[in-house]
């Protein structure tokens, strides 16, 4: 039996994730939430398949950018060569916080940007979101990221080790900020 259209409790044109117009195969819905094989999803974040194989992609995501981060110290590097030049070799001093420097400023402009993501991230389709749904600026990106080197530079590496444990699949900074790493292309 059909319901009359003010009596249906589905929207005409419903959107749904990732721009489908139509549920998947074993997916119900309603207005403000979805059923996925039993599972109630009230949200992208509460998604399981946002986060499947994240934890590689991770990986592949600090690889590009740590290259090119060394890439763009090249042109940084020979700023400040030219620096020592003009201020008689005081500008040389810069040379031990150069990649601290050039790094933060990558983070700040791709992580704490419109998309979320560094271009290493981008390249691997996922993306850093906030639990409480407010986007990620400049200084909570830098944060992050400096987060991450305190607790590799003082627990070890074997920190992230957490990752394989922890629920949504989040690492030891992600579990003190209230982020999570999810698929972008899900």
């Amino acid at each position: 039996m059909r319901l009359a259209p003010a009596l249906n409790p589905q929207p005409q044109n419903p959107i749904y994730l990732h721009g489908r117009t139509a549920p998947a195969k074993g997916e119900r819905t309603t207005m403000n939430t979805r059923v996925l094989d039993g599972e109630i999803i009230n949200g992208r974040l509460d998604d399981v398949r946002a986060y499947d194989r994240v934890r590689s992609r991770r990986i592949f995501a600090f690889l590009i950018d740590y290259l090119i981060v060394l890439l763009l110290m090249i042109p940084f590097g020979l700023v400040v060569f030219l620096l020592g030049i003009v201020t008689l070799g005081f500008g040389w001093m810069l040379f031990g916080a150069l990649f601290p420097l050039v790094a933060i400023l990558y983070v700040w402009n791709t992580l704490g940007g419109e998309q979320q993501a560094t271009v290493g991230m981008r390249m691997m389709n996922i993306r850093l979101d906030r639990l409480d749904g407010r986007p990620v600026d400049g200084l909570f990106a830098v944060v992050h990221s400096v987060l991450f080197w305190a607790a590799n530079a003082i627990l070890t590496p074997l920190v992230l080790v957490i990752a394989l444990f922890a629920d949504r699949k989040r690492t030891l900074h992600d579990l003190l900020l209230g982020t999570v790493v999810t698929r972008s292309d899900r």
